[in-house]
């Protein structure tokens, strides 16, 4: 079993590797390889990220199947099922480490953004329980001069809504609260450029 520290040395040198074209996990299994997996998962890292497209976990870490319990939704925000899914991964698994991953461009922090400076513009209330999740990440920094350059009102809202993820896991469940506080837990944040391929981490 890893510490948190060691797994997240793995993370952080498997997205070099990434970075630097020298990836070393096959994209293919052998039937055997799958047939070995299907009885038992190990995975070393909890990831909360983005549903985007463009930022595929396992590839940006460099990691095979099965080594990271990976947890996608627009905008990488907490709802009461992403807190369960990270529950049963630490508990069941003994995962010492989750990253909250945001990343640049984010279509989530985009549209938050545009309901704001566009409110008689109507929206799906499914996507709204998105939006209104981001809201207070972006909220805030458009009561200051961000409000007057979006690009950076963008850029500084991909961190705040990052931060706020890594704040509610942390304190908002009890079982989480728990193996952070015995030391078997450990929550950070970190943000991937589309541009780069670079992760930086963040430990808030």
């Amino acid at each position: 079993m890893l510490t948190a520290a060691e797994a997240l040395d793995r993370l952080k040198k498997g997205n070099l590797r990434f970075v630097q074209g020298e990836t070393s996990h096959p994209k293919l299994l052998t039937h055997q390889e799958r047939a070995e997996m299907a009885g038992n998962q190990e995975p070393f890292a909890i990831i909360l990220g983005c549903s985007d497209s463009r930022v595929p976990a396992e590839m940006v870490f460099d990691q095979g199947l099965g080594d990271l319990f990976v947890i996608r939704v627009a905008g990488n925000i907490v709802a009461p099922s992403q807190v369960g899914s990270v529950e049963f991964a630490a508990d069941s698994f003994g995962c010492p480490i989750v990253v909250v991953l945001g990343h640049t461009h984010c279509g989530a922090i985009h549209s938050t953004i545009d309901v704001l400076m566009n409110p008689e513009q109507s929206s799906s209330a499914n996507l709204m329980s998105i939006v209104n999740r981001v809201r207070p990440s972006v909220e805030i920094l458009m009561q200051t001069e961000l409000k007057d350059d979006l690009e950076k009102l963008s850029q500084h809202a991909v961190r705040s809504n990052v931060f706020a993820s890594v704040n509610q896991l942390r304190h908002g469940s009890a079982v989480l609260e728990n193996l952070i506080g015995q030391g078997k837990l450990k929550v950070v944040g970190a943000e991937y450029s589309l541009e780069t391929g670079e992760v930086t981490f963040y430990d808030f």
